[in-house]
């Protein structure tokens, strides 16, 4: 778990109607900062307080699973795949410019396999 103060900088509703938050932090370690750069495009637990989390909190959040299906810290089958591809793209891009254009591709290729087999 990864705790730190930070100061709301912008609150945005998006077209899907989620909300997008920005914070900023005051300067971090080397490895604090690398630990959250690791969780980039991850799933997480989000605790927010003007006075700061207790320790009934942190534990609250520790403790719990939010969302339908979703486990905090954990890629969902389709965000696995998806970051499989990605990677898959980086290493041999097959002449796609974009990776929006390779993902496209690979999953066409993916669903027309799975047609192919139903009756």
């Amino acid at each position: 778990m990864i705790l730190l103060k930070a100061q709301v900088e912008s609150v945005a509703t998006r077209k899907d109607r989620t909300i997008k938050l920005s914070f900023s932090t005051q300067e971090l370690r080397g490895k604090d900062a690398a630990e959250l750069l690791d969780l980039q495009n991850e799933l997480v637990s989000l605790g927010i307080s003007p006075k700061g989390l207790g320790a009934d909190e942190i534990a609250l959040l520790q403790e719990n699973k939010f969302g339908l299906e979703d486990v905090p810290n954990e890629k969902s089958a389709s965000q696995r795949l998806r970051s499989v591809l990605y990677i898959a793209f980086t290493q041999d891009s097959k002449d796609f410019k974009t990776f929006q254009d390779y993902y496209t591709n690979k999953m066409e290729s993916i669903i027309n396999f799975y047609k192919e087999k139903l009756d």
